[in-house]
């Protein structure tokens, strides 16, 4: 029988890394990851509205290191950093009321998604985000997939919406594809989140996949590799 499996964890080390990177004996453990789970929540819920790719956490002895990856990175940072600032301040105020192990050197880092409608992430808030305004919801999964499709590497797209969909007594569930998916081969660069559109009758999920295209080994590199294999036999010949 065949199982779902989350395309994101599916890849890990092969294609994908962990969201959260860093590494701790067992007294420390139980708080680095109680941490990281409250605070990405904390964070999701503050910066709903800003088009948040993901949120990793990056942590050494001494340092700590958060990486917001946005398409609207103006919108965190604010004028003059005022917002990146006041955004550091609350993560550690944050730290404090959970209990949490201040760092010594706290690290804020936001970068920019160049290429919005390729991510999974702010495609899933897209769709949230028109069927929070009321807007038919064939319409905005029509037209939201149609600019995925239009951007830059891709090469499928699937939506599929559950719930009360249109205020209707009966939940569904609403599907639509395009392109191809390979969600078994491990090579396929597939992006994968889920989101939740609250309305007034209920609360509708959404997911959300796209194919990038195969991830292959750099030729170049293999090639280079290979003269250097070659030139070091022929010295030590």
């Amino acid at each position: 029988m065949s199982k779902i499996v989350h395309p994101y964890a599916h890849r890990l080390v092969i294609l994908r890394d962990w969201k959260s990177r860093w590494f701790a004996d067992s007294k420390k453990y139980v708080s680095y990851l109680k941490g990281d789970v409250l605070i990405r929540q904390y964070l999701e819920k503050k910066l709903r509205g800003m088009y948040i790719s993901s949120i990793e956490i990056e942590r050494s002895r001494k340092a700590t290191r958060f990486i917001i990856k946005t398409s609207r990175p103006g919108l965190i940072i604010g004028r003059n950093g005022e917002g990146a600032t006041k955004l550091k301040e609350d993560i550690l105020k944050k730290m404090d009321k959970l209990k949490l192990p201040k760092p010594e050197d706290f690290k804020l880092e936001i970068i920019e998604v160049t290429n919005p409608e390729a991510d999974a992430a702010i495609v899933a808030y897209m769709i949230a985000e028109g069927l929070e305004k009321r807007l038919p919801y064939r319409r905005v999964i029509k037209t939201i997939i149609e600019k995925v499709m239009a951007a830059r590497g891709v090469e499928g797209a699937r939506v599929v919406l559950s719930g009360r969909l249109g205020g209707a007594d009966i939940a569904r569930t609403e599907e639509l594809k395009r392109g191809s998916i390979p969600l078994q081969s491990f090579r396929a660069d597939i992006d994968f989140k889920r989101e939740r559109a609250t309305l007034s009758y209920g609360v509708v999920g959404i997911k959300v996949w796209i194919y990038r295209g195969k991830i292959f080994a750099d030729k170049n590199m293999k090639n280079t590799k290979k003269n250097e294999i070659l030139e070091n036999k022929t010295k030590s010949d």
